[in-house]
């Protein structure tokens, strides 16, 4: 079974794939708990540079990966952070497809759809582009659940700035403008309801608490019983 969590910044996803994951290794299930971009080694450096708080040319000479003394700002273009994204995601895919045919459970926080919606509706890619790619670098590999995490933008850029207090990893889709963010918001809701046979929209205004028995009970009946561990 492969699961998917989605939702803007701030959502609470990410707390969430490590708490279902964690229901599911209690429940003696083999799972594995990954994330977009990264999940293999290449992905997860590709992750560091496309969501670099200054992901440009001045970063990777000020990381020598260049070779060279550039200290140009030259930003990301909407087409290059596409193109990263989907190299990593190949890169991930194949793993995907390897711990699916050994039975595992995957929790995965992010995947192609993350890519419809930021580099689609926010960046303004044309969806035939972007469905194009999708297909060449996934292969039709789809989620058989997908959780929304739906929050207001408003109350998803204040998480994230409370938790930039407190130490939280602050990328370059967290200085984007509220504008931005409501259209990831928007283009979100609007795929979850085209395809409702796999989405599922969930209030992220709840309690982490509240959130977590919700998903396990919309989980634990879909399980598939060849899954549980023998240990």
């Amino acid at each position: 079974m492969f699961i998917t969590l989605e939702g803007g910044e701030g959502a609470g996803k990410s707390t969430q794939a490590a708490l279902l994951y964690d229901r599911l290794l209690i429940g003696g299930y083999r799972a594995r708990l990954t994330r977009e971009p990264g999940g293999t080694p290449l992905a997860s450096a590709i992750r560091s540079l496309v969501l670099h708080p200054e992901a440009s040319l001045h970063a990777l000479a000020a990381s020598n990966l260049t070779g060279e003394a550039e200290t140009e700002h030259e930003p990301m273009l909407p087409m290059t952070e596409l193109l990263l994204y989907s190299g990593a995601r190949a890169q991930h895919v194949v793993r995907l497809r390897e711990w699916l045919a050994a039975g595992e459970i995957i929790v995965c926080d992010r995947y192609a759809d993350a890519t419809r919606v930021y580099q689609g509706v926010a960046r303004g890619i044309d969806a035939t582009t972007i469905a194009t790619l999708e297909h060449l670098v996934t292969g039709g590999l789809l989620p058989d659940i997908t959780f929304l995490f739906d929050v207001p933008v408003d109350e998803g850029q204040r998480r994230r700035r409370r938790g930039k207090k407190t130490g939280a990893q602050w990328d370059r889709l967290d200085a984007e403008t509220s504008a931005f963010h409501e259209l990831v918001r928007q283009g979100y809701l609007d795929i979850a309801a085209a395809e409702p046979e796999r989405w599922i929209v969930l209030d992220a205004t709840l309690s982490p608490d509240d959130l977590e028995q919700q998903i396990w009970g919309l989980v634990k009946d879909r399980l598939p019983p060849q899954t549980m561990s023998s240990s």
